[in-house]
């Protein structure tokens, strides 16, 4: 057995960006001086020989791939999600057009067209995302066939541990194969998903050595962290990943900071979560998107307003107080999808699968969220965010904050019709301990960037997923 190198999936991804950038190269010039582009921007000082763009292309693809590998995207990316690699690509695109105007700027000899560079910023970030986007797919054609697949092994036996164990081992896309996991004791819960127990942690380093083990998840609760550094230790000097899973809500923070105040140093472990100019930034986007799409879908909305209206009695739109930003209070609208007298028996209890509460109209709605439309209202009004952590009523936040650590931590930021926690899957009943852990994630990772991948991600799976209800 040897260790597999990781070779083609990068060199095949290092050629395929080659060629979309010459590509990009060529379909600019094409779209300025040859395609009916030209009759909307004429061609005025006659049209510059094609070999200029080819001699300018050799010399920058280089630098772009230069630039791409030292924003690290020609490692084995293996479980890269599409959206991170488009925001990877865009960024790229953008450094490498200032290089390029750079180079135009003072390079006298020739006279380019800056609406070639201008189209080419367009059809460069278009071909590199399509060519990324099926670089994807054959690495996950090629790992789900059993090639190249890396020798893994899970340090620890608790829910974290079998959870990572069930997920390696039912989806071999992800280019990973489980030899086992070392603990203790053998577990039941990592003996339900296949796992095989190879004895304690204390062996570890001679079966690295033994079975070439390619990369160690260690995966430890916090009362045997102090058993960490002697694993780490007894693995010195073995060509072996390791990486930690953390417990995202034992972590205190990811952006612990050094202040002086007076002189006085003082270590900052907790920051506001968004600061003046990012709340800005966001709820600019919120006002901007949430007014188009509200133009857009409106006629939807109309149509939905008047099957809810024909199928029962009772107001169309159903209001109910959730809570928001710093614990304040707010009425949350949405399409309503269920009987008039839904909670009359049980009071307030979450939704469940085939509730039979909901009407046909409402099941529909839910299925596809489109009940939750009506929400673009909540974010116009400043209620809520298009992204945020879900927003919950004030008898489950009662119950909840005495039980998760960390909960209210979700309140640092408003609300939002969608969410870190539900684009990976936690919605309906998902234990809310897991989602608190993502929730948490995004109040202390917040960006632009990460809110646009959240609403990707969502569009995505509310077309695709099945756990809406």
């Amino acid at each position: 057995m040897r260790r597999r190198t990781d070779v083609l999936i990068p060199l095949l991804t290092v050629l395929l960006d080659a060629l979309m950038i010459e590509g990009a190269f060529l379909l600019s010039y094409w779209l300025r001086f040859d395609s009916a582009l030209t009759k909307v921007f004429p061609v005025t000082q006659g049209i510059p020989p094609l070999s200029a763009y080819v001699i300018g292309s050799a010399v920058i693809i280089p630098l772009w791939l230069w630039i791409f590998m030292n924003r690290g995207l020609y490692r084995p990316r293996r479980c890269v999600d599409f959206s991170d690699e488009f925001f990877a690509v865009v960024r790229v695109v953008a450094v490498g057009m200032l290089v390029v105007l750079a180079g135009v700027f003072f390079y006298r000899e020739f006279s380019f067209s800056r609406l070639v560079f201008g189209l080419l910023a367009v059809c460069a970030t278009l071909l590199l995302t399509a060519g990324r986007y099926g670089m994807l797919k054959f690495e996950q054609w090629w790992y789900g066939r059993g090639n190249d697949l890396k020798r893994v092994i899970v340090v620890g036996a608790h829910s974290l541990a079998a959870d990572i164990a069930r997920r390696v081992q039912t989806d071999k896309r992800l280019g990973y194969r489980l030899v086992g996991y070392f603990a203790e004791t053998p577990s039941p819960g990592m003996t339900d998903t296949g796992a095989e127990h190879l004895g304690n942690p204390n062996d570890v380093a001679d079966f690295i050595r033994a079975a070439h083990i390619d990369i160690v998840l260690i995966a430890l609760p916090e009362s045997e962290h102090p058993a960490l550094n002697d694993l780490v230790r007894a693995c010195e000097g073995l060509q072996a990943e390791m990486m930690m899973v953390p417990d995202l809500v034992e972590l205190l923070t990811s952006q612990v900071r050094i202040r002086h105040i007076a002189g006085i140093p003082f270590l900052g472990i907790k920051t506001v979560a968004l600061s003046a100019w990012n709340q800005i930034v966001k709820r600019s986007f919120d006002l901007l998107v949430s007014a188009i799409i509200l133009i857009l879908v409106s006629p939807i909305l109309l149509l939905i307003a008047l099957l809810v209206k024909l199928e029962s009695r009772g107001p169309v739109f159903y209001k109910q107080e959730r809570v928001g930003l710093d614990g304040d209070l707010f009425n949350v609208l949405k399409f309503r999808s269920m009987r008039l007298d839904a909670e009359a028996n049980s009071g307030p209890v979450w939704a469940q699968k085939n509730d039979p509460r909901a009407t046909r109209v409402g099941r529909f709605l839910r299925r596809f969220s489109l009940d939750e439309l009506p929400q673009l209202i909540n974010v116009l009004r400043g209620d809520m965010s298009l992204v945020g952590p879900r927003p919950e009523r004030q008898h489950f936040v009662d119950q909840f904050k005495a039980e998760i650590p960390k909960y209210l931590e979700r309140h640092r930021v408003k609300t939002g019709m969608t969410g870190w926690a539900q684009v990976n899957g936690l919605r309906g009943n998902a234990p809310i301990s897991e989602r608190t852990k993502y929730d948490v994630y995004y109040v202390e990772n917040w960006s632009l960037v990460f809110d646009l991948k959240i609403i990707f991600k969502t569009l995505r799976a509310v077309l695709f997923g099945e756990d809406a209800y």
